[in-house]
């Protein structure tokens, strides 16, 4: 009558992954949770859901999410379906696609900007462009 399957490990964590300061990883990361990343990453990172760049870390390759926090470094191209948070402290070089954009004063945002309102299509299709987006 009452059968409860038990909850995950993840679900009761409120699937957040870290990765902390002084932990650095070379290749991707293919996450369905949050991730924290306060380490440094040169690879490239996928997630369906949002990625927070802490003050101390670094990611150099791309990164496809639906919201993004970034403070420390961020070196390549970012593609965020929904909002992109830049805070004060952050370095960004590259390119960035989003939906909508916040970028604190004193922020380094050297980065082409594409604002597109349609871009959670993109997760869905996992990265892939659907054909009418691909010919814009």
């Amino acid at each position: 009558m009452f059968d409860k399957k038990p909850k995950s490990y993840t679900e009761l964590l409120g699937k957040t992954n870290r990765i902390v300061e002084g932990t650095i990883i070379k290749g991707d990361i293919i996450s369905h949770a949050d991730f924290r990343l306060d380490g440094e990453l040169t690879g490239n990172f996928k997630s369906k859901g949002k990625i927070v760049i802490g003050p101390a870390g670094s990611v150099i390759g791309d990164i496809v999410c639906k919201n993004a926090d970034i403070e420390g470094k961020f070196n390549g191209k970012i593609h965020v379906a929904e909002i992109l948070n830049v805070k004060h402290k952050a370095s960004i070089h590259g390119e960035v696609i989003c939906e909508k954009l916040s970028v604190e004063p004193g922020a380094d945002f050297s980065a082409s900007c594409i604002m597109k309102t349609n871009t959670k299509n993109t997760i869905a299709n996992d990265g892939q462009p659907r054909p009418e987006e691909a010919n814009q």
